[in-house]
């Protein structure tokens, strides 16, 4: 007796659209010793990066403006030092750790105004008291030897440049940035929902399947879901199997990233969450605002008023000083 094998249908299958790539790696900061090419000192990290990566994360850039926002409200301006340069300057001071200003003399030699330069540009020139303002390999001005001042949080392994304090949470503050861009890209690429059309019915003929996609095809406009038509004559029920990647995705500790991420560059930056209008995930809170508030202001705004007010010694004069009463009402 002879056993007659049907041959199996031939399994066919396509996706709608083109694969996407998510994220693409890029270098934010590299790690250089502070090497001088004759004139003047390179810093040890990339400036160009740090100020990128502040409008990276947003619980970054807030903290960084709650801290000028504090600074600027307790300030007394001075005929030298406007309210404006000062911001600028104490801008400059908690993103890069360091900042300066310039003294521009009156024709007798006496101070008349202080101005600042923003500090992403300037360099130490290896010559004592010379500072260069470098915005491209051509585009170089050298000041007066004297005339800038420097204020730099200290380092352990250079003496020439600051750095800043929020530097260890670098980073936490890209892998925040990567969630929720990996979030979007994954939402905008469509893989998160869409359908698997699954035909194994082997009285359909070839004619109808292309019938079939180009419908499919045609129906599907610019940005809608990735769908999966999957042709397969003779095909078991249970002979494909799909995991979503819905589901996958639902896995990916999206939120647990953001909490922990967040956590880090808080404390890099030492201020309480209620005080950057964060909200509570658990009943109790974070406690009295006020009393924050105060131990910040005690702990850590003065402390930052202390290091700016080194100016002050090298003018000569009391430029930078710091209204008692509002930093009493910033405390309360």
């Amino acid at each position: 007796m002879t056993e007659t094998v049907t041959p199996l249908g031939r399994v066919e299958a396509f996706t709608f659209g083109e694969p996407t790539p998510v994220l693409e790696s890029r270098g934010i900061l590299e790690y250089l010793e502070c090497w001088q090419n004759g004139r003047w000192y390179e810093p040890p990290v990339s400036l160009d990066g740090l100020s990128k990566t502040t409008r990276a994360n947003v619980y970054l850039q807030s903290g960084l403006r709650f801290k000028v926002n504090m600074l600027a409200r307790t300030f007394r301006p001075h005929r030298l030092l406007t309210a404006e340069a000062f911001e600028q300057f104490a801008t400059d001071w908690v993103t890069f750790g360091m900042a300066y200003l310039e003294r521009r003399n009156s024709m007798l030699g006496s101070a008349m105004v202080l101005r600042p330069t923003l500090a992403k540009y300037m360099r130490r020139g290896v010559e004592p008291g010379t500072f260069f303002q470098v915005r491209s390999w051509k585009d170089v001005h050298a000041f007066e030897p004297g005339t800038v001042f420097q204020v730099r949080e200290a380092d352990v392994d250079q003496e020439i440049y600051g750095l800043p304090e929020w530097l260890a949470a670098l980073q936490s503050a890209l892998l925040n940035e990567s969630a929720t861009l990996f979030r979007r890209k994954y939402y905008n690429n469509g893989s998160h929902a869409g359908f698997i059309l699954y035909l194994n019915d082997p009285g359909v003929n070839d004619d109808d399947v292309n019938a079939l996609r180009t419908a499919l095809k045609g129906a599907r406009g610019p940005g809608n879901f990735r769908n999966l038509f999957l042709h397969s004559p003779n095909g078991k029920k249970d002979g494909m199997q799909l995991i979503p990647v819905s589901e996958v995705a639902a896995r990916d500790e999206f939120t647990g990233i953001k909490g922990v991420t967040r956590d880090d560059v808080l404390a890099s930056l030492r201020i309480p969450p209620q005080l950057l209008g964060i909200v509570p995930q658990n009943a109790g809170g974070f406690g009295s605002i006020r009393e924050a508030a105060s131990i910040w202001a005690f702990n850590e705004l003065a402390a930052i008023q202390r290091r700016l007010e080194r100016l002050n010694e090298w003018v000569g004069h009391d430029v930078i000083r710091f209204d008692a009463f509002e930093l009493a009402q910033v405390a309360q």
